[in-house]
Order: C-alpha cells, then sequence, then structure tokens
C-alpha cells in the first residue's frame, strides 16, 4: 500500500498534484480542506466551528481533523493507499497520524514538499480566488498570514519527516508536468 504526504503552503500546487497522483496509483484523496469545506457545506456543528476559524487563519484543532482522517481510513479499507494532502500541518499531527496509521497496520511511505516562494503563492491563490470563489483565496492579508502561520507551524513537519529519511522537498514553480515527473522519481526510486 502507497501512502504519501503531498506538502506545501497554501497554493503550492497540492490539488493539481494530488489529481495525478491519485490516476496514475488509484489512491484515496485525503484532503483536510476538502472535508472541512464539506463539513461547512452541510451546515454541520464541527463545519461552522471551522468555518469560523478558517475565516480568520486559524488551523482547526487536531483532535477533530484526526477524527475526520480515521473515518475515511475506516470507509476505504481496500483502498491502494492514501494521500494526504494539506495534512499533517504540526509535528503532533504527524505523530498522531502515524499513530492511526499504525492501528490501522500502515505507514507513511513517502513525504513529498512543494517548495514555492511567499509573493508567487500569494499571487496563485489571488488568481485562484477570482475563479474559486473561496474568501480566503481573495484577501491579499490572509493570504499572507495562512502562509506565514505554514511557515511557524507547519514547515518543521518537514524535519519529523526527514529523521524517518521519508522527506523529499521539489521545486513547486514549473511545468506541471516536470514537477510530477520529479514526484514519480521519488515514489518509484
Amino acid at each position: 500500500m502507497l501512502n504519501l504526504v503531498l506538502f506545501g503552503p497554501p497554493g503550492a500546487g497540492k490539488g493539481t498534484q494530488s489529481a495525478k497522483l491519485i490516476a496514475k496509483y488509484g489512491l484515496i484523496h485525503l484532503s483536510t480542506g476538502d472535508l472541512l469545506r464539506a463539513e461547512i457545506t452541510a451546515g454541520t456543528t464541527l463545519g461552522l466551528e471551522a468555518k469560523k476559524l478558517m475565516d480568520q487563519g486559524i488551523l482547526v484543532p487536531d483532535a477533530v481533523v484526526i477524527g475526520m482522517i480515521e473515518n475515511k481510513l475506516n470507509e476505504n479499507k481496500e483502498a491502494a493507499g492514501f494521500i494526504f494532502d494539506g495534512f499533517p500541518r504540526t509535528e503532533a499531527q504527524a505523530q498522531a497520524l502515524d499513530n492511526l496509521l499504525a492501528g490501522h497496520h500502515l505507514a507513511i511511505n513517502h513525504m513529498i514538499a512543494l517548495e514555492v516562494s511567499e509573493e508567487e503563492l500569494t499571487q496563485r491563490l489571488l488568481d485562484r480566488g477570482k475563479t474559486s470563489g473561496r474568501p480566503d483565496d481573495q484577501n491579499e492579508e490572509l493570504i499572507r498570514k495562512r502562509v506565514q502561520e505554514y511557515g511557524e507551524k507547519t514547515a518543521p513537519v518537514a524535519g519529523y519527516y526527514a529523521a524517518q529519511h521519508k522527506f523529499s522537498g521539489i521545486n513547486g514553480i514549473g511545468e506541471i508536468e516536470d514537477i510530477f515527473s520529479q514526484i514519480i522519481a521519488i515514489i518509484e526510486g
């Protein structure tokens, strides 16, 4: 079973590359952002709480996210593998994910980080905001806050996976197919 963490700040291209990896390997996509947005759209208590935090650029509590992931693991026991997109965001989440996976006799195989400059990310998100309808992609100040929070809280997760010899960083700027080829080389290398 192939289990990947696709990592990078908002706007790095995780969604684009995830779609290509899913098509190639038959993985189940676990995007915590998508899971949270589905809860928000459904108007659940969790969704309302998450929206309030997300609108302020604050991350949703770990226990909530881990619970959603466990539900998805249980719903997809016969999967060829999973791709984690936008999670884990902290070292504590990475440890919780490892523990959760171990309980299912699974582990992360690779953590691949798409590395993109803050200026490029800001422009990509503002461009995406013109078509996505997502309010968090239309406010430059909020975008910069999200990127800053990523740098402060999320980037250290790379060290956690590097200590396990599972981390690979690649340049997330360039042609989509070239970036995808680099990811495949890491997975199949």
